[in-house]
């Protein structure tokens, strides 16, 4: 009796099956790639939406007026923002915690937009940046905190948006209309497919892809509106 053989895969058949997994490996990843990012950029929109409603919350408490952007103590040891706290006292050690908002978001990682890597020069919580040129005020450009019955069109005015600045992209906390003197280290990053996730003083939020004041040196950087129409309390 005569045994047969075991039929095995041919060097050709072998190569067809490769050449047909790497076929659909090239269809599939920029498929799997673009889920991940709009999963991402749903992530960080709720963000954006959970510290705007915190930001309402503060506000409430707060006799309606609304949450400084930062100051510090007065030998400046202690760093106060509204997303972080820094003690300084040790500068090798500095140690940081949740800032004003903190007791509203109860989590530094409502900071952190998922897309957002840049440099934050120690600064624990990242990617989101504050209206601070109308709305939370600067105490160094002599800038007040803003009442929320000041703001005249909430719908159209930013309280936060995905921030950046230079290039590569880098870390801020502070958004800056066109007309701040800052304003070009307080930029929008729109970093979502060329949109930036915005949340507005009314409590929405959602994804804006109108970039004004581009700047081809800094790719995905601008401003929400051309003047300082989406900033300012008008």
């Amino acid at each position: 009796m005569t045994l047969e053989r075991p039929r095995a895969f041919t060097l050709i058949e072998l190569l067809v099956v490769i050449a047909i997994v790497a076929i659909l490996a090239a269809i599939l990843f920029p498929v799997f790639a673009r889920a991940k990012a709009a999963a991402q950029r749903t992530s960080c929109l709720s963000n954006t939406r959970q510290i705007v409603l915190a930001w309402s919350m503060y506000a409430g408490d707060h006799d309606d007026v609304a949450c400084p952007s930062y100051y510090y103590s007065a030998d400046f040891t202690l760093e106060t923002a509204w997303d972080f706290r820094m003690d300084w006292t040790n500068w090798m050690e500095a140690k940081a915690s949740l800032g004003l908002l903190g007791p509203y978001t109860k989590s530094g990682q409502l900071n952190r937009c998922p897309t957002f890597h840049g440099e934050s020069w120690g600064r624990p919580f990242t990617g989101y940046a504050y209206n601070s040129t109308y709305i939370g005020g600067d105490v160094f450009a002599s800038r007040p905190v803003a009442p929320l019955g000041a703001i005249a069109d909430p719908a159209g005015t930013a309280v936060f948006a995905d921030g950046a600045f230079g290039n590569p992209p880098m870390a801020h906390n502070f958004l800056r209309a066109p007309s701040d003197p800052f304003f070009e280290i307080g930029k929008t990053h729109f970093r979502h497919d060329g949109a930036a996730n915005v949340a507005w003083a009314d409590g929405h939020a959602k994804a804006s892809n109108r970039l004004h004041r581009r700047d081809p040196g800094q790719p995905g950087l601008g401003a929400l509106s051309e003047d300082d129409a989406a900033y300012d309390l008008l």
